[in-house]
């Protein structure tokens, strides 16, 4: 072989390699450690579920899966960061539905697209939704608070990890389909929101499962009602919001793991696997479930429909309660 065939045959191979992406043309991933971005503070749902995947990630991969919490502004302020950085597999994200359903349709200023500059890679879990309050005497029962809602427009206020989080997306459905008006209140975090619900500063609060759950267990807080077909096993004796007499008021919420879009496929499907293999341990299930979160692995192309399908269904949530976005 002549000195130019075997140079022209090395330059095309090396451009194979690079077109191929950083497993083939940069060795083993990964060979550093990974930013696992929350835009929530630590304490909730997302930031519980994002360590334990991370750690046992950091455990199959032998590099560090380091949770990075950039809390405020309904994710507006963490998601870019995600949008923005290299596709190498070595920023990802755990995020909450509402930061890729909902932020569009309520505000006017997006400085990510939801379904352009992320891959998904697999839904990690699905919450249930529950009614919780502080003062069970001022609230006894979930049908209290419609009838309070009813009487004084605007007078019951609710908590929740800001504007169109899941908190909030719940109160909206409870307001739209009842005809009442209640007071939001947003905080950068569902961790604050109980935190001052808990301080009595706030009246209600419809919170993630997991978030609520061991408020509920220690008697701190009172669930009244969940946001499911079926009552919780983790919380037998609260009924649902039908059997509260309140009907149509079914809804849950999920976390799901992304990576910055154009991420190499080899990549994306590397992290589905090993994250689905996690996610089929018993003992990863168990600290799911016991945490009121019940996992939920999907191929991207599942992943990615749902995101897609519910960006709709929330916009016309949203719609329906009259808001205007901002």
């Amino acid at each position: 072989m002549n000195t130019t065939r075997r140079l022209s045959l090395i330059a095309c191979t090396l451009g194979l390699l690079a077109a191929a992406g950083p497993t083939l043309a940069q060795g083993a991933y990964p060979d550093k450690p990974v930013k696992l971005m929350v835009a929530l503070p630590a304490g909730g749902g997302v930031d519980m579920i994002a360590r334990l995947v991370g750690q046992k990630l950091a455990a199959m991969n032998g590099q560090p899966f380091v949770v990075d919490n950039r809390a405020g502004a309904s994710g507006r302020i963490g998601l870019p960061v995600v949008a923005k950085a290299a596709p190498d597999g070595y920023t990802l994200m755990a995020s909450p539905a509402s930061f890729l359903t909902t932020n569009k349709h309520i505000f006017k200023e997006m400085p990510y697209d939801p379904e352009a500059d992320f891959a998904p890679i697999t839904k990690l879990a699905n919450q249930s939704m529950v009614l919780v309050v502080r003062d069970r005497q001022k609230f006894p029962t979930a049908g209290a608070v419609l009838a309070a809602a009813r009487t004084k427009p605007e007078a019951v206020n609710y908590a929740s990890s800001g504007d169109g989080s899941p908190q909030h997306l719940a109160a909206l459905m409870f307001e739209t389909r009842t005809k009442v008006r209640m007071t939001h209140i947003p905080y950068k975090g569902g961790a604050l929101a109980i935190n001052d619900l808990l301080g009595g500063n706030v009246d209600i609060l419809f919170a993630p499962l997991p978030e609520a759950l061991p408020h509920v267990k220690a008697g701190k807080l009172t669930a009244l009602a969940v946001m499911s077909e079926q009552r919780s096993a983790l919380i037998p004796d609260v009924p649902t919001m039908r059997e509260s007499g309140i009907d149509n008021m079914v809804f849950q919420t999920w976390i799901g793991m992304l990576a910055p879009a154009r991420t190499p496929r080899p990549l994306v499907d590397q992290l589905n696997r090993q994250i689905h293999a996690i996610l089929a341990s018993e003992e990863v299930k168990v600290q799911l479930r016991d945490a009121g979160m019940d996992v939920a692995p999907t191929t991207p192309e599942q992943f990615a429909k749902t995101i897609s399908e519910e960006s709709r269904l929330h916009a016309e949530l949203v719609k329906a309660a009259g808001l205007v976005p901002q």
